[in-house]
């Protein structure tokens, strides 16, 4: 049987999980009476919520004879750490844009690389049956965007096709009969060479883990494409790092395939499939699985080191335990180390007081993600604000900055680029027309200014702007960046919030709480229209007579309180503040301060 490696690049929200949705539906994947969800690729609750794909998968189909392996790739910066060994298992990329959008940040950043390891890419411009499509535009973009890349000649001659995911047809004409996707099934057997491993099915076994996961029946998995020789449950393999030292030797308990969305067992794995083996305990991703003989590891493209971190805590306010069951420390470290052994792009670290752990990640969404499992599966935390991870290079501190791709509303643009270039430290790269009264603005911001901009981002812009951001290069570190300019409101007594008293705080600023809610010494219940810190009394109660007078026994109307989501709160937060997360309620506090310093702070308020 003829084999092809594919893997499907786009940015977040182009359609791709949809298009390989209509691929496996077509190629009979699918059973005709079997309930398949929608986003069938989208396994995790939150991928489906969000519309965004977090983890790698792989999935296979038939196709005349043939069996297409496709790896659907994350779309999102902070998970882009996934995306570049993935591209070492392919050899042909599905390079999917939205004809209207044209080529994104994502899109620029997967592309560099799967044009550096030499892989031909189809090119398929999709959605181009809605009204806003400009498919000739987004072609043009791709073919600068390739040659900006370095791209051959030959990668530079690449095939284009029209297509619409969701309607499940895609043809090599605009005009085409837009039926199915049959053309592109062939274009892909004919395009994308086969696997050169192919030739190599006598030699000894060698693999390199791509992805790692874990079964709760037969523990960690690793899954890469088989470079030479096969394998089969019960041979004894050893694991080498990236630097060739030995790791562990081990009996291979399963090897599984992807065939259609399910992995089932085989009998043997051969070179150039895309294969999963169980039975390791201490190999992970970018390790090479190999035959005893064999003493020289594969390359391998080292793990991106984190960008920021985040401190996660017990959760130990007074409202501590009243939601969820997991609680403790020592609960909350396994659950970390678990994500670790399957995340390859976090790392975990103790504080000395051995109560919270430092998480390193890529960024603000793969942090608010985790959290996000873990308050779902019942756990209390404390989360600090995220710290960008510094580096030393020759003496000199060196900070992470990444390029900001922002389409917004031309009456906007001026507030757009004050906020990036004056306080947040950003240079402007590019600003350019992007059509229908909107502009393209490229700039370069160091990370540590682009925590809790997004917010802002959204209010400056009336909700109609778009934000894209990827790692770029490390910089010179550009001296203090200045933080969130309003104080807060801070609760000074514990008890439940009574209408009155928030109705006489309205005019202090912004409320984040309602009446009946459960409020503590220290929780922060709104934002103080000034740039100082004010202690307020939420409990006070209106002063009863006995003495009736007209005007005095109106009801009180509230203004609806801001309610923040996980994200936008851990953005919020200033240095000396918490998120208290649980699996009901996000609430933001004051990190434990002394009374005596409690009181100089209100005095000065």
């Amino acid at each position: 049987m003829e084999l092809r490696n594919i893997a499907i690049i786009a940015h977040v929200d182009h359609g791709k999980t949809t298009l390989v949705d209509e691929l496996l539906k077509q190629s009979g994947a699918f059973r005709d009476n079997q309930a398949v969800a929608e986003r069938a690729m989208d396994s995790n609750d939150i991928e489906r919520e969000r519309g965004i794909t977090i983890l790698a998968k792989c999935t296979s189909l038939e196709w005349d004879g043939a069996r297409i392996n496709i790896v659907d790739t994350p779309g999102h910066a902070d998970f882009g750490g996934e995306v570049e060994r993935i591209l070492n298992m392919v050899d042909g990329v599905v390079l999917l844009v939205d004809a209207a959008e044209g080529p994104m940040p994502q899109t620029k950043f997967v592309t560099s690389k799967a044009l550096a390891l030499g892989l031909r890419p189809i090119v398929v411009l999709n959605k181009v049956d809605k009204p806003d499509a400009e498919p000739d535009r987004a072609l043009d973009e791709v073919f600068d965007l390739f040659a900006s890349l370095g791209a051959t000649d030959e990668q530079l001659d690449f095939p284009a096709m029209y297509a619409s995911g969701r309607s499940g047809w895609a043809d090599n004409e605009l005009d085409g009969p837009r039926k199915d996707l049959s053309a592109l099934y062939e274009l892909v057997l004919k395009h994308v060479p086969a696997p050169k491993q192919l030739e190599r099915k006598a030699e000894p076994f060698q693999m390199l883990a791509t992805t790692l996961s874990a079964d709760p029946f037969i523990g960690r998995i690793l899954t890469g494409r088989v470079e030479s020789g096969t394998v089969k449950a019960g041979d004894t393999l050893k694991a080498l790092s990236r630097d060739g030292d030995r790791i562990e030797q081990f009996r291979v308990s399963k090897v599984l395939a992807f065939r259609g969305l399910s992995q089932n067992p085989i009998d043997v794995g051969e070179a150039g499939d895309i294969v999963t083996l169980a039975g390791m305990t201490k190999a992970t991703v970018a390790d090479t699985l190999c035959d005893l003989s064999i003493e020289t590891a594969l390359p391998a493209q080292p793990i991106d080191p984190p960008t920021i971190s985040v401190t996660f805590g017990i959760n130990d306010s007074p409202l501590a335990g009243k939601d969820g069951n997991k609680v403790q420390s020592r609960v909350i470290r396994d659950r970390l180390m678990k994500e670790a052994e399957v995340n390859v792009a976090i790392k975990i670290t103790d504080t000395p007081g051995g109560e919270a752990f430092d998480v390193a990640g890529r960024g603000e969404l793969q942090m608010g993600v985790l959290i996000e499992n873990m308050r779902r599966e019942g756990f209390e935390l404390s989360i600090s604000r995220p710290r960008v991870i510094f580096r030393e290079e020759n003496g000199q501190r060196m900070e992470p900055i990444e390029e900001v791709t922002i389409d917004v509303d031309d009456e906007y643009t001026g507030v757009v680029i004050e906020k990036l270039t004056g306080p947040r430290k950003g240079d402007l790269v590019e600003m350019k027309p992007a059509g229908a009264g909107k502009t393209r603005i490229i700039a370069h911001v160091p990370s540590r200014g682009l925590i809790g901009y997004q917010g802002q981002f959204m209010t400056d812009t009336r909700g109609t702007g778009v934000l894209n951001r990827v790692f770029h290069d490390w910089t010179p570190h550009k001296g203090a960046i200045e933080g969130r300019r309003q104080g807060v409101l801070i609760s000074m007594e514990n008890g439940t919030s009574v209408a009155y008293a928030l109705w006489n705080l309205e005019e202090r600023g912004h409320l984040f709480i309602g009446a009946q809610e459960a409020v503590y010494e220290g929780m922060i219940i709104g934002e103080h229209s000034r740039e100082n810190d004010l202690e307020v009394n939420p409990l006070k109660g209106k002063k009863l007579t006995n003495v009736r007078a007209s005007g005095t026994d109106e009801a009180v109307r509230l203004t609806t309180p801001v309610r923040m989501t996980l994200e936008q709160a851990i953005a919020y937060i200033d240095e000396d503040e918490l998120v208290e997360v649980t699996p009901k309620v996000v609430r933001i506090r004051k990190t434990h301060l002394d009374p005596h310093e409690r009181k100089r702070q209100s005095r000065s308020a």
